[in-house]
This record gives structure tokens, C-alpha cells and sequence, in this order.
């Protein structure tokens, strides 16, 4: 059970592209860098390493569990996230490995 859910996150995470910035751009340019945490999380880089990760409060939350609502209703996802759980299911589905 615990490979199939890893799977479908690592199906999910795998199509999402992530911004990036430098520090340097978190200062010059932040309300580019805040508008693209809008869009989803943004990798800020030091000396073109990773560092952080910049996310909104609403993904934060969803990641770490915080959030009060522990069970969704697909009619309440986008229809991009929508997108996205159904092609990490089929990858699911898809894969021949089973951890049964």
C-alpha cells in the first residue's frame, strides 16, 4: 500500500515544473518570485545550489497535513490537479510491480 501511494505522489511531482531563483532575484525581483509561488513551489538557489523551497500557506498545509480537511472530493480539485491524479493513477495502474 505504502509503494502504490508513493508512487502516485512521485507520478504527480515528477509532471510539475518547478520555478527557480536565485537570493538575489528574492530581493530584486519578489513580486515575480511571489507570483510564481502562486503557481506552485519555487526552489530558491544560493551559488546555484538549492536552498529553499518557497510555498504558499495552502500548499504548505496540504503537504504537511495541517490542513483540518483530511479527505477531498474530486469535484472540489482543479481541473488541473484533477489531471494530475488521474495520469499518477494510470502510472499506478500502469505498473507491473505490485507490493502485495
Amino acid at each position: 500500500m505504502l509503494k502504490t501511494a508513493n508512487s502516485l505522489i512521485f507520478a504527480m511531482t515528477k509532471e510539475m515544473t518547478v520555478a527557480s531563483f536565485t537570493l538575489t532575484d528574492l530581493g530584486n525581483k519578489s513580486g515575480e518570485v511571489v507570483e510564481a509561488a502562486f503557481r506552485g513551489p519555487v526552489d530558491i538557489t544560493k551559488r546555484g545550489k538549492r536552498k529553499f523551497v518557497l510555498l504558499t500557506a495552502e500548499q504548505f498545509d496540504r503537504i504537511t497535513s495541517r490542513s483540518a480537511q483530511r479527505a477531498h472530493r474530486v469535484e472540489d480539485l482543479s481541473a488541473e490537479e484533477r489531471d494530475r491524479l488521474l495520469t499518477g493513477l494510470d502510472a499506478v495502474a500502469r505498473d507491473d510491480v505490485r507490493d502485495d
